[in-house]
């Protein structure tokens, strides 16, 4: 091992005071080994991917051994879990290693996911089955490539063990990156107990960490309500955008840094539909697709409502101004979304023509059902967009009407957009995640994970050889449920 620490650990969470965490070290494994490691986000964090591609990094990011700089923490949280409040949650699974400062001076979390119990496992066993990790490792990273703000997968490691759930599986430790684990929950934990001298150390530590131009405004905690919101308006389009249904949207899984967290129920649409629901969890389907900018502002309003004392002593005053920070979300979600729907459309002007064809073409979308990826990347193959090959896909003769509409609303546009650069060809279709992690389970072979990691890594440029990557699913294939992992 080099003589420079491999990761450049630099601590700010544990300078808080303790109440916010749990000091414990991750709980080692009986023999493990690296199954895949992320060399481009290593590089890119400063870590050394030398050292990652060594033995002892195995021993590292499964819990074995602690490199220097280490602080193993596990945080508390509470949060609105399908809308009813949970007083105590924290990290039942994760144990945060220790935060990082890239190149750029960016911090970063260092987390094992399956790393062993901790105060907050409420009798669960701390543990991850190998599934859960390739599932967030391929759909992360997926999520990355396409451009949308998440965290991250460094590593999956085996852990040579096996964890039981309905049956023996075998586990495995994930490491996962964020730009911050802080969460909506931490907020909710300290402001329920009337903790203010907590949230306003929490805040004050966001707005460092996360919102520095906060910190010279006015009203530093108006200007972090109000970038928290910002972000999570943006990152909600995006999601809607790619037909992403993230599954379990409790404000626990909601990190003020707007970064995308927690795969466990999660799926990508195949046929376009906004009731699409596949959490298997989710019974009222209430984070259901179309449902998810609505919850995204629910949640929100949760987090305004912790930050109330620090805005004004007065609380009818401080509700007032929250409630103003607020009501721009859907304004904030809308103005995103539609412009990167028009994109998608290939329009780069908006008009109250393009808005009514854009909703009638979503409207009959939901009627005669198409695929949403495929749909959009068709449009962008009529639109001769990219050098590449066309996917085999067609709509229906029913649209004909509509394409011709289209294509005089894209001869009148005066800028052009590269559909394919906003279109993907490639998604985690939920078939090709449940063939990658049945293969690894059952028998031992991670060819398709790997397979399927790199394929999506490229989602823009179709390749013919790679079109079962591209394929709606057989009706043998559906997936209609996902599970979470816990």
């Amino acid at each position: 091992m080099n003589a420079v620490a491999p990761i450049p650990f630099d601590n700010s969470y544990t300078r808080l005071p303790e109440r916010f965490y749990s000091r414990k070290p991750p709980a080692p494994v009986k023999a493990p080994h690296m199954i895949r490691s992320n060399a481009a986000l290593a590089q890119a964090l400063g870590i050394d991917i030398t050292w990652l591609a060594s033995s002892d990094a195995a021993q590292v990011l499964s819990g074995n051994r602690l490199l220097p700089g280490s602080e193993p923490i596990a945080t508390v949280y509470g949060g609105h879990q399908f809308g009813s409040w949970n007083p105590q949650l924290g990290d039942g699974r994760a144990i945060l290693l220790g935060e990082l400062l890239n190149p750029q001076g960016q911090r970063f979390d260092i987390q094992l996911k399956g790393a062993g119990q901790t105060p907050y496992s409420r009798m669960g066993d701390g543990r991850s089955p190998l599934g859960p990790v390739l599932r967030e490792y391929i759909v992360s990273e997926a999520m990355a490539a396409l451009g949308i703000p998440t965290t991250r997968s460094l590593a999956a490691v085996a852990s040579g063990e096996y964890v039981f759930r309905n049956a023996a599986l075998p586990g495995a430790v994930l490491t996962r990156v964020a730009r911050s684990h802080i969460r909506v929950g931490h907020f909710e934990y300290f402001a329920s107990r009337e903790d203010t001298e907590a949230v306003r150390a929490l805040a004050d530590h966001v707005i460092a960490r996360d919102f520095p131009d906060a910190a010279a405004a006015q009203s530093p905690y108006i200007a972090l309500l109000d970038g928290v919101i910002a972000r999570q308006a943006a990152l909600i389009a995006k999601w809607q955008l790619v037909g992403f249904i993230h599954g379990v949207m409790n404000t626990d899984n909601m990190l003020l840094c707007g970064e995308t967290i927690d795969y466990g129920p999660c799926a990508f649409m195949d046929t376009f539909d906004p009731d699409a629901c596949f959490s298997s969890i989710d019974h009222g389907r209430r984070y259901a697709y179309k449902n998810q900018p609505v919850i995204a502002q629910w949640n929100l309003s949760w987090f305004a409502q912790s930050l109330l004392p620090l805005i004004d002593r007065d609380e009818d005053k401080a509700i007032a101004v929250a409630q103003q920070s607020l009501n721009r979300y859907p304004e904030l979600f809308d103005e995103a979304y539609s412009t990167g729907l028009h994109h998608k459309f290939g329009f780069s002007e908006r008009s109250d023509e393009t808005r009514v064809f854009i909703q009638a073409f979503m409207d009959k979308m939901v009627v005669e059902p198409v695929d949403f990826t495929l749909c959009f990347r068709h449009l962008a193959d009529r639109a001769g967009n990219g050098s590449g090959a066309k996917v085999d896909y067609q709509l229906p003769q029913t649209f004909n009407a509509m394409l011709t509409k289209w294509e005089t609303l894209l001869g009148q546009d005066n800028a052009a957009i590269d559909m394919s650069r906003v279109n993907p060809a490639y998604i985690p279709r939920n078939h090709l995640v449940e063939e990658a992690i049945q293969a690894a389970q059952q028998d031992d072979d991670f060819a398709p994970f790997h397979r399927l990691v790199d394929r999506l890594a490229n989602p823009w440029d179709y390749d013919p050889q790679d079109s079962r990557y591209a394929a709606p699913p057989a009706p043998d294939q559906v997936v209609t449920q996902t599970f979470c992992g816990t």
